[in-house]
């Protein structure tokens, strides 16, 4: 079974976590080892685990992520030690310590939802999910970019009709057509994409894989 998609950036000592869909947060962070949250946005399995994590004391932890009126549950009226005050706009890029630097990518989604281009001097990743294709602008800004990864939706097997939310897997590769990118790993994996992903085993091209929990990105 795949856990809710969500990714940890390392940037020298800092820790970002991006999107809080894991119940286990308080477990898997010890209090002061993050630096910041980073939400895509505010879907129960992105955002579920921070009505846990907010009851903490003595910190606070920034989130960053799009402006949403509604957020998710009640954690705007009682965010406990966590900071929703500043929001991302799209586009815009934000430095994050001494070396990360970090651009929000408007996506298209049924709630405000952004991805995000983490930069540093030895490379690039995008990581772009929830989402259905890209926008013309999203998808321009990222034309200038050269990517070591991008980490892209693909909840859905290849299908006849166009997909609502979520990528299948034609979109996900359509969205990325001329783009300049390295690898491309395919994340938020339903369970009847991994079921075609397992009877069509040499279906994708070469520079296309499949993202699993735990694994380790380096650039």
């Amino acid at each position: 079974m795949r856990k809710p998609s969500s990714v940890l950036v390392q940037s020298g000592t800092d820790q970002w976590l991006v999107d809080g869909g894991h119940m286990d947060l308080c477990q898997r962070f010890a209090p002061g080892t993050l630096s910041g949250i980073l939400q895509t946005h505010y879907h129960a399995d992105h955002a579920q685990g921070l009505l846990h994590l907010r009851w903490g004391v003595d910190m606070r932890i920034s989130v960053h992520g799009p402006f949403d009126e509604a957020g998710f549950a009640d954690l705007y009226r009682h965010p406990g030690i966590l900071d929703f005050s500043q929001p991302f706009s799209a586009f815009e890029t934000r430095q994050l310590g001494e070396k990360l630097q970090v651009t929000a990518l408007p996506l298209v989604h049924s709630k405000p939802c952004f991805g995000y281009l983490f930069e540093e001097e030895d490379g690039k990743i995008a990581y772009l999910t929830d989402t259905v294709g890209l926008g013309d602008d999203t998808y321009a800004w990222l034309q200038k970019q050269s990517l070591d990864y991008c980490i892209v939706d693909c909840s859905h097997p290849p299908r006849e009709t166009p997909p609502r939310n979520h990528n299948d897997l034609n979109t996900a590769l359509k969205m990325c057509d001329g783009l300049a990118i390295g690898t491309l790993l395919l994340t938020h994996i339903g369970h009847e994409m991994d079921n075609w992903l397992m009877n069509h085993p040499d279906s994708l091209p070469e520079n296309v894989k499949v993202a699993r929990d735990g694994q380790i990105l380096t650039v």
